[in-house]
């Protein structure tokens, strides 16, 4: 019939396939109109598609039949992708109108019948006809996890002409069979048919299936026709009707098919295979994935009626294992449920014996289909036509699950066109996903085949010898082959490619239970010093402690080797804060150099240094300082004055002399080490900006401000330049620049520089490490300076959060972040939180650093600070005299930090009524940093407002008022009227001139 469309316009003649089509069209027109062309307009959308506004309407109306299939769905992927940019989720329901494989198989089916308009001599297979059927009872009736693929297959037609074949490809085991089962009852429950299921694993089998059709057709009345006769004829009456549905399952070859399919485009096709191969007649390919964990988990429970918290948490481990395979889920459940064992049970025989417990088979299975007898077929079908994709798959196997640079097998095999060739084949049978850049293995295929592997002799081949080895052993090579000789920025994306592969073949060669492969050390050694650059310690740890046990097992223990391992741990130690581990190691690979090349050799002027920053770690820096003395004379005599090891051996003692507020000396081996580095490598070399900064922080500790800022921005100038704006060394230029902006009052300045260091920080180290800590917590500090404390509270936290995973709980590093983040509490009116974590600081700080030590002065007087907000005041005195005495023997009695010592002081004895006490502690206060700071800086208001109250607090009414009106255009000017602090001392000024007789009142 005759039907009209919108707008009045003549849609011709159509049949249900027709009908289908357009009405999905005019459904996906409405889901535009209502969902996205309120945001998109129509004109762009058109235009990204290469066709005009007024062709988009008219065939998201219905009204005209686009004719050219590509223009049309490139149509279709443009709406997709932008109802995905825009974040609009269509639901399920009408997933299936954004899918332009999906349309594409409508077209086709549309065009076809307007092609061969005289579609009607196709008879509807209906009747007793279309009931027949050969489908079997499934093994499992769980079926979860396959929505969008079960949609998928019944919205493609199944009536008309010139229709082409449905693939179904995927893994052995993946669930192809099952999935195209379902669809294949829901075709017969829909009342269309006949549904026949063809074994297509090789000729013989599909003609014998064909005729097996034909004779319930009542096609074969003389029952001495062959196969071939009988099959001739089930395909001659399935191409005169429409309606039908034929499986193809487990289909090897395209060649098997193709006598078959050529003549089939009446019905609906659909081709199960493992085999990612072009195939005839092709319309569609469904690519099975397998099942996501709660999917999984889902049919582990369903198969088990075990549905408890505690039994699900083992479920869910026990579907991680399987990694989501639907075939292996179905064993493990029917298996759980026959032995009534615990998850944990079988997740345990598994890891032990997985070949074993996936040739289990599932009760009441007749085939006996299992994951080891589905793989086991096509892994003797590969030894027989390549035996080089076998031989790559097993080492494959010793690899972790997970994406694997493809040119690490470059060199695999003697050329690389045999390299390809096998890949290719196993990628043909879903053995491997590949691309053109990685190789996967599904987790369970590796398990079977390492255990159908047989075990290697006592001692590794020698790879170059020509002799069989072992295919753990291989895989050691590729990725010693293949890693990066460093661990610096540049080679970060390769790492992060590798590591994986390499901790899962350290652990391979663990289970071998052998002498280790000889390059595997170096291999761990290398991978240890990349996780720790990227802050990943305690697998660096793992890393690191293996590559020494494998270097003492082949080479001994006296072994310059071994020393080398021994010392890249105990660097790692020290980092993570054990310096009491990394002390003994580093005095035993201090002993071994000394051995080996005496006393005064170059090679033990290393050693030297690395250990002084485990005894500095210790706070025993006495000793730390000695020995980096020693370190430096060694290189000094031995490379001369000028040289790189001489700079960077006075840049380690540079530091050991900061720790213990030596800062003129300090200063002058940080010039030295600067001039010399910058006198090799160049002014804008990285190296030479390390040194700037160095040399910038002893310059800031002596109070030289102004040339600590001009040797920062150098210093950032140079690492940008050098290194990219995204390197990590920028971010810590970056954070250093924004503490000294911050010291001159340049808030507006440093904020940007904060933010921007904390997120390339994070985005190059990744969260979990110690620098990311440290910019979060310099970040917070801004916040907290422009009186944002709500903003810097979450700061703190997640900067302790990640100090305390990385350093732990004793390290000074943890104790800082609990001193920042009990700070922000207090302000925030929390001092009771803030309490127990300034307690703990300080209790920290005394037992790493000493109580002498320039940080206790700090952490005792932050304590002091919450005991004030307590109201605890007669507690908070004695801590902030013991951080001024303390801060005044570390720095010099001349150093603005014990100004702000002082100043503390001051508010605690005003509050407990001590003014005259007071006095002179707030005028050297004052005194200390106008000598410091220009007349705009706040920390000359705070003080300058402490002087006032106390002044006002003795009567000294005239020179009080001054001072406080001094304080109030100073914090106005540097922080702004509407600023907490500015606020602060407003209030306190008009409350000493309300009235002349108000009392004083308290800073």
């Amino acid at each position: 019939m005759d039907t009209g469309g919108r707008g009045g316009m003549s849609i011709g003649h159509r049949d249900g396939v027709e009908d289908e089509f357009f009405r999905n069209l005019r459904l996906l027109g409405e889901l535009c109109d209502a969902r996205l062309f309120t945001r998109r307009s129509v004109r762009s959308l058109a235009s990204a598609a290469g066709l005009t506004p007024t062709t988009v309407g008219e065939w998201l109306r219905g009204s005209r039949f686009p004719k050219q299939e590509r223009r049309f769905t490139t149509l279709i992927t443009v709406l997709s992708a932008a109802f995905a940019h825009e974040g609009i989720d269509v639901g399920s329901h009408q997933r299936h109108l954004l899918n332009p494989t999906q349309w594409a198989a409508r077209h086709r089916a549309v065009a076809a019948r307007r092609a061969h308009p005289g579609g009607g001599e196709h008879l509807p297979s209906g009747g007793a006809t279309a009931s027949v059927t050969n489908l079997r009872d499934l093994d499992s009736g769980v079926f979860v996890g396959r929505e969008d693929e079960t949609e998928l297959l019944g919205s493609l037609p199944s009536t008309g002409t010139g229709l082409t074949a449905v693939t179904v490809r995927g893994m052995g085991g993946v669930g192809k069979t099952t999935l195209v089962w379902h669809h294949a009852r829901c075709h017969l429950a829909a009342g269309r048919g006949p549904v026949w299921w063809v074994d297509a694993e090789s000729p013989e089998h599909i003609r014998a299936s064909l005729a097996a059709l034909a004779e319930a057709l009542d096609l074969k009345p003389d029952k001495s026709l062959t196969d071939l006769e009988a099959s001739a004829r089930a395909l001659a009456w399935l191409q005169g009707r429409t309606g039908w549905l034929v499986v193809f399952d487990n289909a090897e070859n395209p060649s098997d098919l193709r006598p078959f399919l050529g003549s089939l485009t009446t019905g609906q096709i659909v081709v199960t295979t493992r085999r990612a191969l072009s195939w005839p007649g092709h319309g569609m390919t469904v690519s099975l994935p397998t099942l996501p964990p709660d999917q999984a988990v889902a049919v582990l429970r369903e198969l088990t009626g075990l549905r408890d918290e505690e039994a699900t948490e083992s479920l869910r481990e026990l579907a991680d294992e399987l990694d989501g395979l639907p075939l292996a889920l179905q064993q493990a459940g029917a298996y759980l449920a026959q032995t009534r064992i615990k998850p944990a049970t079988y997740l345990s025989y598994l890891r032990d014996d997985p070949a074993t417990m996936l040739a289990e088979p599932i009760p009441g299975d007749e085939e006996q289909r299992t994951i080891a007898r589905l793989w086991k077929v096509t892994l003797d079908t590969l030894r027989d036509t390549n035996p080089d994709a076998e031989e790559l798959l097993r080492v494959l196997a010793y690899c972790a699950p997970a994406r694997l640079p493809r040119d690490v097998l470059a060199d695999a095999l003697p050329s690389p066109v045999r390299v390809d060739r096998a890949l290719g084949l196993l990628a043909a049978y879903s053995l491997i996903t590949l691309t053109a850049e990685d190789i996967t293995v599904h987790r369970l295929l590796q398990a079977v085949l390492r255990t159908t592997t047989p075990p290697p002799a006592d001692a590794p081949a020698d790879l170059t010898s020509g002799s069989a080895a072992h295919p753990c052993d291989i895989a050691v090579a590729w990725l010693d082959r293949t890693s990066p000789a460093g661990a610096d920025v540049a080679h970060w994306p390769r790492w992060e490619r590798l590591e994986p592969h390499v901790v899962a073949v350290a652990a391979h060669q663990d289970g071998l239970r052998r002498r280790p492969h000889p390059w595997l050390a170096d291999l761990l050694g290398r991978t240890g010093v990349y996780l720790s650059s990227r802050g990943r310690l305690d697998s660096a740890l793992a890393l690191q402690e293996q590559a020494l046990r494998c270097a003492e097992t082949l080479h001994g223990d006296g072994h310059p080797t071994t020393a080398v391992h021994r010392g890249n741990l105990g660097v790692t130690l020290n980092e993570a804060g054990r310096y009491a581990e990394a002390e003994r190691l580093l005095r035993t690979v201090l002993e071994f150099a000394e051995a080996e090349h005496g006393h005064r050799h170059p090679a033990t002027a290393g050693p030297l240094g690395n250990l002084a920053h485990a005894l500095a770690g210790l706070a025993r820096h006495d000793e730390a300082v000695h020995l980096a003395e020693d370190a430096l004379e060694i290189t000094r005599a031995a490379r001369g004055e000028d040289h790189l090891d001489t700079a960077l051996r006075r840049s380690t003692l540079m530091g050991m002399l900061f720790d213990v507020g030596r800062y003129a000396e300090a200063a002058v081996h940080a010039a030295q080490a600067l001039r010399a580095t910058r006198t090799v490598l160049g002014e804008h070399h990285p190296e030479t900006a390390l040194r700037m900064g160095n040399l910038a922080a002893a310059k800031w500790a002596l109070a030289e401000y102004d040339a600590a800022l001009e040797l920062e921005l150098k210093a950032l100038d140079a690492t940008r330049a050098a290194l990219g704006k995204d390197h990590p060394d920028t971010a810590l230029c970056m954070g250093n620049l924004a503490q000294t902006l911050l010291h001159f009052g340049r808030y507006g300045d440093a904020m940007p520089l904060a933010e921007e260091a904390a997120r390339i920080m994070r985005g190059a180290y990744g969260t979990w490490h110690p620098s990311t800590a440290v910019q979060l917590g310099n970040l917070a500090r801004v916040h907290t300076q422009l009186g944002g404390y709500d903003k810097a509270l979450p700061l703190d936290e997640e900067a302790l959060a990640i100090t305390r995973a990385v350093l732990g709980e004793e390290h000074p590093d943890t104790a800082l972040r609990l001193s920042n983040l009990a700070q922000n509490l207090r302000r925030t009116g929390r001092p009771e939180e803030a309490l127990e974590r300034e307690q703990e600081a300080l209790r920290i700080i005394k037992a790493t650093l000493g109580a002498q030590h320039a940080d206790y002065a700090v952490h005792a007087n932050n304590l002091a600070t919450v005991l004030d907000a307590l109201g605890r005041h007669e507690e908070a005195r004695p801590l902030k005299e013991q951080a001024l005495e303390v801060a005044g023997g570390a720095f010099g009695p001349d150093h603005p930090v014990n100004a702000h010592y002082a100043s503390n002081l001051v508010y605690t004895l005003h509050q407990l009524g001590r003014h005259e006490e007071a006095l002179p502690h707030a005028r050297r206060a004052v005194e200390l940093t106008e000598v410091a700071h220009d007349d705009r800086h706040p920390d000359l208001a705070a003080r300058l407002n402490n002087l006032a109250q106390t002044l006002l607090a003795l009567g000294q009414r005239d020179e009080g008022l001054a001072r406080q009106r001094q304080a109030l255009s100073v914090a106005e000017a540097a922080l702004g009227s509407a600023h907490p602090s500015t606020a602060h001392i407003r209030r306190k000024l008009a409350e000493a001139t309300a009235s002349d007789d108000a009392p004083p009142a308290r800073p």
